[in-house]
């Protein structure tokens, strides 16, 4: 067993074994390592920080041995990172480029230089850091952003506390922002500073090497742990962090309650220009800093580390609101979001105005990612949830970082016009532009009732796939559960809801809010069939119909309509019906009154809700007999009766009578959903049949 296996302030993940079976291959242990160090996210968050090591691979040209660099390419991240995301570049040709590198005022054009550099053909896109790993000797390299060395490197003070933890084994060099210039300044302050096992960058981060994956591992560890226990023992000096507190926390239940209520109002502001997606959390560590006497102090300052800000905005909006209003009067707070949100807009467009250079991109969205409310948390808005909740950890590092660096000194952050050259780089604003294009339904949350199987599940399935956020509802707890997490993590969430119940209605509608910030399509899918004739037909059967059917719609619709108009951003309503609506078949009264209220509910609420951009449609299946939970049921039997013909029989029946001798599927009906929420933006009080072609449901 190797040494230095116990740290109190990161988790030592090298696995022996797991190891051992990459012995010798210096790229396998350079991914491992890179995967354990990305798995912590006290040592870089997601996306941040860069791993590298250099080989000895065989030219394809010359057949002599070269000198190969592996590095994390461009917008990768390390605790995912495997070998389709990684560039291999030749030193020695790195060097070469400080032949032709022009000056500071040049060094854009470096980065389409690597690419003349490039020994793997295959190679992700070099990243801005490729200098900065490639002009040092050493074998193995982390660059990381670990919220305690960060701390100290946006300390007023950080290099002389730099020198008074580690003695001078860590180097200093001041904030200047990566490129090719920065990495000959480290290559320089190396051959001057021999012997050091690591090097901070002012107000950016840590690079740590070694000759061997392994002490590499080590090493990074090794001063995050020093660092992280040098700021522990401030911090527990000093008493209390942020000035102590100014305000209480209220009660966990009221926080949510708050948040959930809040969502979609917030949404609609931080979405005036393109819809956004929402997080939320009240960590504790937020709770601490958004509750202090500093926050009103630090919050305006603003984030250090790069990585910090380009996800967050330059500086958070703190919500002034009071902790004790019941949020009750929605036309007040909305006078007091309209105020605070054209505050931040135009202090947003003064700092671009400021600072921006002739060749600047055009103004991004003025509108805050970061919003912190004292006593309850922070909100995050961004174009999914994935970069949402991203945005939150990182503001969760910046408060980290804040707190670190108030303990041992005096927090500084990047000066205005630095952040600004940084969101605003060229280079960054390429990266954008090579995002690939967003699906038909990116950025629009989709609730979807009896979505735990059949026909509800697919629809799920299919905007999913579209690229809508779910929010999977099913009368069974498990089989939501089971549904939403097929998805994977930041696309879906579930709630157990019965639809006739108002209260289950209204819970599922916040947890959807809180989860992602608003609703903007909801398929009312949940249902069941009872075929009986009028004789046998109870008052239980009609009711349970009716309010499945009927009432449920009604009360989707209501608790729909209010979030809708709260963001304002219009929406969708899409009632999943039947041909029975239309069409007057045998032993079907119960259920085909229900359906054809639906439908008329349906249009009723299109000619209501026009004017709020909110379009109501229907989809009206028939005979979706596979897959389909209704058809798990008496209903088979009893539509097998009707028509005189065995349950197996059912499948070619229903499709043999159809124009088009289809069998319909769930996922026919879901292509159905989509088509009325996805690409007929234009219409609305409309009915799509999809059956096959059934000449007695035809609506004109």
């Amino acid at each position: 067993m190797k040494a230095h296996t116990k740290f109190k302030y990161v988790d030592y993940l090298w696995d022996e074994d797991k190891a051992a079976t990459m012995e010798g291959d210096d790229l396998a242990l350079f991914l491992y390592r890179s995967n354990i160090l990305g798995a912590d996210l006290r040592i870089t968050n997601y996306g941040g920080g860069n791993t590298s090591c250099k080989t000895i691979e065989k030219d394809p040209l010359t057949g002599v041995d070269v000198e190969v660099m592996w590095i994390k390419g461009s917008g990768g991240d390390i605790g995912t990172l495997n070998r389709k995301g990684i560039a291999g570049l030749y030193v020695e040709k790195l060097h070469q480029l400080k032949k032709v590198y022009r000056g500071l005022d040049h060094e854009d054009e470096m980065v389409g230089l690597f690419y003349h550099t490039l020994y793997d053909l295959d190679s992700r896109a070099p990243s801005i850091d490729t200098p900065l790993h490639g002009l040092l000797p050493f074998k193995h390299i982390d660059h990381l952003h670990p919220d305690a060395l960060i701390a100290i490197a946006a300390a007023e003070d950080g290099e002389a506390i730099t020198q008074q933890i580690w003695g001078g084994e860590i180097g200093w060099l001041p904030w200047q922002r990566p490129g090719f210039d920065l990495g000959v300044k480290m290559e320089e302050y190396l051959k001057a500073h021999p012997g050091i096992k690591g090097l901070v960058l002012g107000s950016h981060g840590l690079f740590t090497w070694a000759d061997n994956a392994y002490d590499c591992y080590i090493n990074s560890l090794e001063v995050i742990e020093q660092a992280s226990d040098y700021l522990a023992q401030r911090i527990e000096a000093n008493g209390s962090v942020f000035g102590g507190e100014k305000i209480s926390a209220i009660a966990k239940e009221e926080r949510i309650k708050k948040a959930s209520k809040l969502m979609p109002l917030l949404r609609g502001y931080c979405s005036n220009e393109q819809a956004m997606i929402g997080h939320f959390t009240d960590d504790e560590k937020v709770l601490e800093f958004v509750c202090s006497n500093d926050l009103s102090r630090l919050a305006p300052l603003g984030t250090s580390c790069p990585d910090h800000f380009l996800r967050t905005k330059i500086q958070p909006l703190v919500l002034d609101i009071d902790v004790a209003d019941d949020l009750a009067d929605e036309a007040a707070l909305k006078s007091v979001l309209d105020a605070q949100f054209e505050t931040y807009r135009q202090g947003y467009a003064d700092y671009y105005n400021n600072h921006k250079r002739d060749n600047s991109p055009a103004m991004r969205d003025p509108n805050p990612v970061i919003l912190l409310f004292p006593g309850v948390g922070m909100f995050s808005f961004a174009k999914n949830k994935q970069t949402a909740r991203v945005a939150s950890e990182f503001y969760i590092n910046a408060i980290n970082v804040m707190r670190g660096a108030e303990a041992i000194s005096k927090y500084t952050a990047l000066p205005r016009q630095e952040a600004f050259d940084i969101e605003y780089w060229l280079l960054e604003e390429a990266k954008l532009q090579r995002m690939p294009a967003e699906k038909p339904l990116s950025r629009q949350v989709a609730f979807i009732t009896g979505a735990g199987g059949g026909i509800g599940k697919a629809i799920a399935e299919k905007l999913a796939s579209e690229g809508a956020n779910v929010f999977i509802t099913d009368i069974d707890h498990d089989r939501a559960q089971s549904v939403s997490d097929s998805f994977g993590r930041d696309v879906s969430s579930f709630a157990t809801c019965d639809v006739t119940s108002e209260a289950d209605v209204e819970k599922s509608f916040a947890a959807a809010c809180l989860e992602f910030g608003g609703v903007d399509i909801v398929v009312h899918s949940a249902g069941l069939a009872i075929s009986k004739p009028l004789e046998d037909t109870t008052q239980g059967d009609w009711d349970l119909l009716q309010n499945v059917l009927v009432k449920g719609q009604y009360l989707l619709s209501k608790s729909a309509v209010r979030v809708m108009k709260q963001q304002g951003l219009g929406g969708n309503i899409v009632s999943i019906a039947s041909k029975n609506g239309l069409v007057a078949g045998p032993n079907n009264v119960g259920y085909g009154t229900a359906k054809a209220a639906q439908l008329h509910m349906s249009r009723l609420l299109a000619a209501e809700l026009g004017g709020s951009g909110i379009r109501v449609n229907t989809v009206n299946p028939d005979g979706v007999i596979i897959g389909s939970k209704i058809w798990e049921g008496k209903w088979a039997e009893g539509r097998a009766k009707a028509y005189g013909i065995t349950v197996e029989e059912l499948p070619a029946h229903y499709a043999k009578r159809n124009l088009l001798n289809k069998i319909i599927r769930p996922e026919d009906i879901a292509n159905g959903v989509f088509c009325l929420v996805g690409v007929l933006d234009k219409s609305t009080g409309n009915v799509i049949n999809v059956d096959g072609g059934m000449r007695e449901a035809f609506v004109r």
